[in-house]
């Protein structure tokens, strides 16, 4: 075989490395991808994700929410409930544009927050170590569990009296 010639079953496409990554998928660390290019830590250290305003993230939770049937209604209750604002502070932040730092730094987390496990993308939500963004996917959480058609006491980890 030539050396310009890709091995069989490979699209001719593909670079040398995307190549053997996709041999090997169980062992990302043979070709390790950069930080940045997995969405990672940026240059100042704070993640791209704390920069977003809540207020552009909104427009897909209440799509994905309304696609699966729930209403945006049921979404609102779910955030106040995560961070204790009310309809008007709520308000406020969707049309300020908040960033998503910022809006949590003005919340009051439930204290039931930490009630909330299971994996999003493909991270188990209790071992984040940085809170903000364990926050985040608190919230990120909560919307999949809304979509997905979960009942509302049980997303809101109601205690069983």
């Amino acid at each position: 075989m030539a050396r310009s010639d890709p091995p069989d079953g490979v699209a001719p496409d593909l670079t040398a490395a995307r190549r053997v990554r996709g041999l090997f998928p169980r062992y990302p660390f043979i070709f390790p991808i950069r930080e940045e290019a997995r969405g990672g830590t940026t240059l100042a250290g704070v993640s791209r994700v704390f920069t977003i305003s809540v207020a552009s993230v909104y427009p897909h939770y209440v799509a994905k929410v309304e696609k699966k049937g729930r209403t945006r209604a049921e979404l609102d209750q779910v955030i106040l409930w995560l961070t204790g604002f009310d309809e008007s502070a709520l308000g406020d932040h969707l049309s300020a544009g908040t960033t998503f730092e910022d809006f949590f730094a003005d919340a009051h987390l439930n204290p039931n927050a930490p009630l909330i496990t299971g994996v999003v993308c493909r991270v188990r939500v209790e071992d984040i170590g940085d809170p903000l963004m364990q926050h985040i996917r608190y919230l990120d959480k909560l919307v999949d569990e809304l979509s997905k058609g979960r009942p509302m006491d049980k997303i809101l980890r109601v205690q069983p009296t």
